[in-house]
């Protein structure tokens, strides 16, 4: 029996082939703690059809993972997000999203590899879940951004007072988000490729 057919798909999507144009690509990690919204940032600005990770949380992560304050979630990341969005015709951003739960924290040695910098997604409701994520990140030597996540009654701090919380010196760039939104996550990406250009060019 002959099981080709003419109407067979060998190769990527149309949608998911780079444009002819592109001449550089940037590999951008998104982080943050449990429940933040990393997945959505990363499914909300992607170009093309994200991959996900994410299965059916269970009694397993009970008492394991902290889910103080996200406790209607019910998946969970366990591997890692990936998507790609063009900041140009020439930039091309690879994401990839980490998991939030600190058991599955040795993934991250992989997903940093090649990274030239990091977006940090906090929730207000539960600032402590990014404290040993940027802490991280800074014993890693990896330039980020943070994006204060937008969520339904959070409370609203002044920029001030969060740096402080978080222990972040002035440089670092801090911005508001809806991850949920195309344009909102783009502005995030913005920030930090404009944040890492000025790290490459020395001020004169």
């Amino acid at each position: 029996m002959d099981f080709r057919s003419s109407d067979t798909v060998t190769g990527p999507r149309s949608e998911d082939v780079l444009p002819d144009t592109a001449t550089a690509a940037v590999k951008v990690v998104v982080v943050g703690g449990f429940g933040v919204g990393k997945t959505t940032m990363v499914g909300s600005v992607s170009e093309i059809r994200p991959l996900t990770t994410e299965e059916t949380m269970t009694q397993a992560g009970v008492g394991v993972d902290d889910n103080v304050g996200v406790e209607t979630k019910t998946a969970t990341t366990v591997a890692m997000d990936f998507g790609r969005i063009s900041l140009s015709d020439e930039l091309i951003l690879y994401l990839f999203g980490t998991p939030g739960q600190e058991r599955f924290w040795f993934l991250w040695n992989g997903l940093f590899e090649g990274a030239l910098g990091a977006v940090v997604l906090i929730d207000t409701r539960r600032l402590q879940v990014s404290f040993d994520v940027i802490g991280r990140l800074e014993e890693r030597g990896v330039p980020f951004v943070v994006a204060v996540n937008t969520f339904p009654g959070a409370p609203k701090h002044p920029v001030e007072a969060l740096r402080s919380a978080l222990d972040l010196p002035d440089e670092v760039p801090m911005i508001d988000c809806d991850a949920r939104l195309r344009a909102s996550s783009r502005d995030v990406l913005m920030t930090l490729m404009r944040y890492l250009h000025s790290l490459a060019v020395p001020l004169t």
